[in-house]
Parts: structure tokens; C-alpha cells; sequence
């Protein structure tokens, strides 16, 4: 009997302690990255984040653009990694061509796919201060030489003397992908059609349009109040 006294009390405490464990709460699951959700629209513009955002960003941005470098690299902090990522923003990148040079960078940038698009649009603007100054040069030299051969041609060699193809190379795309993006005059076709669309809506860039108004002041500054205003958290 004395036996049983003591262990009885155990016993009931491990049923009580089991009973208590069984009965916490699960982990909540990790919250969905939706900066990696990239997808494509018929446009051909590049749609990053959660397609059900609150708030939703088209931004007309160009490779050459001194502006719009300077805004990707100030926002990429709060936008991308903090808006985009929780899934209260969605960005839709369009392009706003202003040059071979750029032309050259978007085929590259958009030649990286839907996942390697936004890294690849990251790096080049990074860069920019390197290559579009010798691509620069290397253009205005080698023009006229260049004028016999096909438009993908030119600005396939353009892509490597001025840096931009060595750069997709250190982020990964092989030589055969390099290739490709100056392959098919379809996809040359396709972002000039969206350049010449995006010429007609806008005067410069960078350009926001917010849940389908203009807005933003061409900054991360000016644009950030008015996404939070729209409802970016």
C-alpha cells in the first residue's frame, strides 16, 4: 500500500503534464515570401509579389537611367524585402527603352527568366555606373562598323564589350543562354512593342503608377507615404 501511495501521485503528474503538452498551441507556418511569386503578362512585363496585393505598383523603369539605379538601390530594403516579400505590394516592371544599350540590358535582365529576372535587374543597375559608361564608348566607336549586320548582332557584341554579358556570366547564365538572348527577333519585337507602349504613357523615368494612378514623384521618398497610404505594410 505504501508502495502505491507514492507512485500513484507520479503517475497522476505525468498524466497532468502530458495532458498540459499535448494541449499547446502549434507553431504558426512561416509567413509566404511572395518577392519570389514572378510571373509574366501577356505585355511581357514582369509581375513580382503576391497577385492579390493591396497595393499594386507598375514602376517604367530604364537600364540607362541614372534615376532609376539610384531608386532601386534605395528602395530594395522596404520594397522588395519588406513590402513585396509580406505580400502587401505587387510590382510590375516596364520597361521604358531608350537606347541600344538598354535594349541591350533588358534582353539580358529578361533572358534570366522569372526567377532570375529581379537579381539580374538588381545587378545591372548595381553596375551601372561600369558599363554603361564603356558600353558608351564602345557604341559611339563601333557604330557605323556595326550597321551591315543584323540589330540582334550588334547588340549581342555590344552586350560584351560593354561588360553586361561577363556580368549575367558571374551571376550564373552560361554562355549558351547568353546566346539565346540574342537569338529570336520575337523577343527583340516584344520589348520594343512595350517600350513604344510605355513612351506613349509616360515623359521620362523613373514613372509609378499606383493602384492605376500616377504618383510616387520619381523617389523612394515621395513614393514610400503614398504606398503606405495605399495600404503597403
Amino acid at each position: 500500500m505504501r508502495l502505491f501511495a507514492i507512485l500513484a501521485p507520479l503517475a497522476m503528474a505525468a498524466v497532468v503534464a502530458g495532458g498540459a503538452t499535448a494541449q499547446q498551441p502549434k507553431k504558426a507556418p512561416a509567413a509566404r515570401d511572395w518577392s519570389t511569386h514572378v510571373v509574366q503578362a501577356p505585355s511581357g512585363a514582369y509581375l513580382i509579389g503576391n497577385p492579390a496585393a493591396k497595393v499594386q505598383l507598375v514602376e517604367y523603369l530604364s537600364y540607362t537611367c541614372g534615376h532609376c539605379a539610384e531608386f532601386v538601390a534605395e528602395s530594395k530594403l522596404a520594397l522588395k524585402d519588406g513590402y513585396v516579400r509580406r505580400g502587401s505590394v505587387r510590382v510590375e516592371v516596364r520597361h521604358a527603352v531608350r537606347d541600344p544599350l538598354d535594349m541591350t540590358a533588358a534582353l539580358l535582365a529578361r533572358c534570366a527568366g522569372p526567377k532570375g529576372f529581379a537579381g539580374a535587374t538588381e545587378a545591372i543597375f548595381a553596375d551601372q555606373g561600369s558599363w554603361a559608361r564603356i558600353g558608351s564608348r564602345w557604341w559611339q566607336a563601333n557604330q557605323a562598323a556595326l550597321q551591315s549586320r543584323p540589330e540582334l548582332a550588334r547588340l549581342k557584341a555590344l552586350g560584351e564589350a560593354s561588360g553586361l554579358s561577363p556580368l549575367m556570366r558571374g551571376l550564373g547564365m552560361s554562355q549558351a543562354q547568353i546566346d539565346q538572348c540574342f537569338a529570336n527577333p520575337a523577343d527583340l519585337n516584344r520589348l520594343a512593342a512595350m517600350a513604344d507602349a510605355s513612351w506613349k504613357t509616360i515623359k521620362g523615368t523613373p514613372t509609378f503608377v499606383i493602384n492605376g494612378k500616377t504618383g510616387g514623384g520619381g523617389h523612394w521618398d515621395t513614393l514610400e507615404p503614398e504606398l503606405r497610404a495605399a495600404g503597403a505594410r
